[in-house]
């Protein structure tokens, strides 16, 4: 489980079992549609 901080200070949460890998995808913009329009993301969970 993870929540990200979003550039617009929304927050978001996923569960993934590789976490490293899939914060990299949130950042490339091929993560959910919310962080997409949201980037930068930062881990904060």
């Amino acid at each position: 489980m993870y929540i990200l901080e979003c550039s617009d200070g929304s927050y978001y949460t996923g569960s993934n079992k590789n976490l490293e890998l899939r914060i990299l995808e949130h950042q490339n913009g091929e993560g959910a549609n919310h962080t997409k329009k949201r980037l930068p993301v930062k881990l904060i969970f």
